[in-house]
């Protein structure tokens, strides 16, 4: 199996279709015992004798594993909206997808949309008025209790269907947004940092928390690097399609290449820096996981996510006297507003202000 690459175009011809009333991806090549063999090993594939064809059910695991783009949404969940709503529902994501939207946030304005349709059953969405919206709203906060982002995130949602969609600009005039909450990023020190790296053995799996932390990476970066993004010569590396799908560079630490260089000897990435067992890139979820047993093995009981170490970068960057502009586009905000926030986080003057106790 060494003259192709798993699930490559040139050995698998991949397929979204129908099987049995399931959706399902078909997998067609010519016959050859190694090819179905491999199959056999890393999926639950099936043979159909009347398409005379292997299938797999249509799930976002296996998407990703062919290299598929990954689905919108189940079907599933579609299955609880009422017919009446279905042309609506698909006339938001076809919008969606000619705006270019990520997938990541065509999923999330999916999903917030489909909980509208579900509640007005057969009632048809481009029928509601502004005062059912509102309503609708009302009915989220005070019997469903969402939070505030929750509801942030489902107006975003519904406005683009009655906005974008519908092309009616005036719905949301009369419909009042909640407050956010003023958080503060959560961050780790420099000396949790370091107990965390040293609590590593995987070099793979430290080299990713170490450029997650030594280039502000979100964790869906860290995941799509390429290794022809990476210019050791310039110690600079391509953040390719970024958030927003902006590209912009970010700076490769020195102390990381002697890392870097052991990494790309044992684990030999093909394409992406860092690659799944059977190729494609690696799991965002499994980097999510990784950091939680790192923490708990490092014994740092902080309540942070993975995305702290890029909190961390900002706000280690600004403490060592970094100017504000770089930090934005090292993070690659659109708003410096965005960045001042670690600012809140640094003020090294603000720490040395003693309580009127401490006098006493």
């Amino acid at each position: 199996m060494d003259a192709y690459k798993p699930f490559e175009p040139q050995c698998y011809n991949f397929e979204i279709g129908t099987h049995q009333n399931k959706k399902v991806i078909w997998i067609a090549f010519p016959y050859n015992t190694k090819l179905i063999q491999h199959l056999k090993q890393h999926t639950s594939a099936q043979w159909s004798r009347s398409n005379k064809k292997w299938y797999v059910l249509d799930k976002t695991s296996y998407r990703k594993l062919f290299g598929i783009e990954a689905m919108v949404m189940s079907s599933h969940v579609l299955a609880d909206v009422n017919a009446v709503n279905h042309s609506a529902f698909n006339r938001f994501v076809e919008q969606l997808q000619l705006k270019g939207y990520s997938p990541n946030t065509m999923r999330t304005y999916s999903t917030e949309f489909v909980q509208l349709l579900k509640v007005i059953k057969t009632t048809k969405a481009e029928s509601l008025s502004s005062e059912k919206l509102r309503s609708y709203f009302l009915y989220c906060i005070k019997t469903l209790k969402l939070s505030e982002n929750t509801i942030h995130s489902r107006m975003n949602a519904i406005k683009f269907y009655y906005e974008q969609v519908l092309k009616r600009k005036k719905v949301f005039i009369e419909v009042p947004r909640p407050k956010k909450p003023s958080t503060l990023p959560k961050t780790l020190s420099a000396g949790d940092i370091r107990k965390m790296f040293s609590a590593v053995e995987n070099k793979k799996h430290l080299l990713i928390l170490k450029l997650c932390y030594g280039m502000g990476l979100r964790v869906s970066e860290i995941v799509n690097l390429k290794i022809a993004d990476i210019d050791s010569k310039r110690m600079q590396v391509l953040i390719s399609r970024g958030k927003g799908k902006k590209d912009r560079y970010a700076i490769l630490p020195n102390s990381v290449l002697e890392l870097l260089r052991a990494y790309y000897k044992e684990y030999k990435p093909t394409k992406y820096l860092f690659e799944g067992q059977d190729g494609g890139q690696y799991n965002i979820r499994s980097v999510q996981l990784m950091f939680k047993n790192t923490m708990r093995k490092a014994k740092i009981y902080k309540k942070i996510g993975v995305h702290g170490l890029r909190h961390s970068f900002a706000t280690h960057l600004i403490e060592q006297g970094t100017d504000i502009r770089f930090v934005q586009d090292l993070l690659g905000h659109n708003n410096i507003k965005t960045t001042m926030i670690y600012t809140s986080l640094t003020d090294q003057t603000r720490r040395k202000i003693k309580s009127p106790l401490d006098n006493l």
